[in-house]
């Protein structure tokens, strides 16, 4: 079932102290029972007591990212089974900010992709062109090779467990935005690509977000889009009335 997702991802931001007192302002701000899931991903250190802080309240905790293999020599690293084991059930894979300074290739994220089904996880997978793509008219290519070699894979039953999240990279903590129009274009490419290549029923079901700039005096307009279901939200959601303002724009 296709639902609206307004994810919040607090990158590498706010220390104990400070996610304690965003989840309490969060708390506040949220009066009213959202007509999205609302998600936040604060960083590996705060994520257990952010989700005991909203056990009881509308907002599901995210973690940023994970490792593909289920244990071993990789300092450093967290694996799903960890994750779960602190109640969280959901991992963004594929940011690009991963991509690029971390050299995260599509090959690696299927593994990643995989580690996370084989868990029973969702994944928010993020993917997206660069500027120099779309100026030159590759950003349909683009996706489509990114979704095709990281998930396209996958069995028909695990999209149950995916949401995608499409980030136009020149757009990310940059001001700019993609209009409205060009949200839509590519979501209805996505969804396009989703049809034709595992069906229509999965076409149908997946929720697409959108990633890149998203901010309270724009959201209302691109998530009333046809084929865009919420948003991956960065910097906005490190403001609980900015926040809140944009899961309330549904």
């Amino acid at each position: 079932m296709r639902k609206n997702i307004v994810a919040g991802n607090w990158k590498m931001n706010k220390d104990l102290a400070e996610t304690e007192e965003l989840i309490s302002k969060l708390k506040l701000q949220m009066v009213k029972e959202p007509e999205a899931t609302v998600m936040v991903a604060p960083a590996f250190t705060n994520l257990y007591p952010a989700f005991q802080a909203l056990r009881n309240t509308p907002i599901y905790v995210a973690a940023q990212n994970m490792h593909e293999s289920e244990s071993g020599a990789f300092t450093g690293e967290v694996s799903a089974s960890m994750l779960k084991s602190i109640g969280i059930t959901t991992v963004i894979l594929g940011h690009s900010e991963r991509r690029a300074y971390f050299n995260e290739t599509n090959e690696l994220l299927e593994k990643k992709v995989k580690a996370a089904i084989d868990n029973e996880m969702t994944v928010i997978f993020c993917f997206g062109e660069e500027l120099e793509d779309r100026k030159n008219d590759r950003h349909f290519d683009l996706v489509e090779s990114q979704l095709k070699e990281a998930l396209f894979q996958l069995p028909k039953n695990a999209w149950n467990n995916i949401i995608l999240a499409y980030e136009p990279v020149w757009a990310i903590g940059t001001g700019e935005t993609a209009t409205p129009e060009q949200a839509q274009e590519m979501h209805k490419h996505i969804r396009n690509l989703l049809e034709k290549n595992i069906g229509a029923e999965v076409a149908k079901n997946t929720s697409i977000l959108y990633g890149g700039s998203v901010k309270p005096d724009n959201a209302r307009e691109i998530f009333a889009k046809e084929d865009v279901d919420g948003g991956l939200i960065g910097g906005a959601s490190l403001n609980a009335v900015d926040f809140v303002k944009i899961v309330n724009s549904f």
